[in-house]
């Protein structure tokens, strides 16, 4: 499998995993952030089916999420919704993903984007030192967590992004509550949200 230093001259690309469950302005904040502030050229939303850290959680149909991430970046130019996994094995690794995407895109260069949280974590990941080895990290600071005194791997880089404390649960108890979500995540979002009952008891 080819390095990220093979390819010096291909397209840089960051992927932000994420159920999307749903899609938010701290998701769209960040990932445009990434898009504009850093050298990445595109951000890739990848909209996952089911994580393996989510196993059992109750989702909304993963068609449903996409087409919510896709009204939310529409006009974005440097953004956009992949939906990869949704013909792969589930629940989904990151690794496998990996795999798939360099084989659709060999001479792009993929960069993983991971909240500080899930960073001491990443070592029990499915194939984690491949994944480091062939790919760049790239961390942003998450809300309440700690500067993270792990040994950086020489691929790990630290971002200094936004620190945005609105989570999908949050937003998902607002709205079985009859509450407004005004704002935390873009009117389309709303609108789909609302059209289609979604978390209404």
């Amino acid at each position: 499998m080819s390095s990220p230093a093979s390819v010096p001259n291909g397209r840089k690309v960051g992927l932000l995993f994420g159920s999307f469950n749903p899609i938010h302005t701290g998701h769209l904040i960040l990932a445009h952030f990434m898009a504009t502030h850093t050298d990445l050229e595109e951000v890739w939303l990848v909209v996952s089916p089911q994580s393996p850290f989510k196993v059992g959680r109750e989702l909304l149909p993963e068609q449903g999420r996409l087409r919510m991430v896709e009204a939310a970046i529409a006009g974005n130019d440097r953004l956009r919704a992949l939906d990869v996994e949704f013909g792969m094995p589930k629940p989904s690794y990151t690794i496998d993903t990996l795999d798939e995407l360099r084989r659709r895109y060999p001479s792009y260069r993929f960069v993983l984007l991971m909240g500080e949280d899930n960073l001491p974590g990443l070592p029990r990941w499915k194939e984690a030192d491949r994944i480091l080895a062939e790919n760049e990290v790239y961390v942003y600071p998450r809300p309440g967590v700690a500067s993270t005194d792990v040994q950086m791997h020489p691929g790990i880089q630290v971002v200094t992004a936004p620190l945005l404390d609105i989570s999908a649960t949050f937003i998902r108890d607002c709205v079985r509550a009859g509450k407004s979500i005004r704002y935390l995540v873009p009117e389309p979002v709303e609108q789909q949200i609302q059209a289609a009952g979604y978390w209404r008891t």
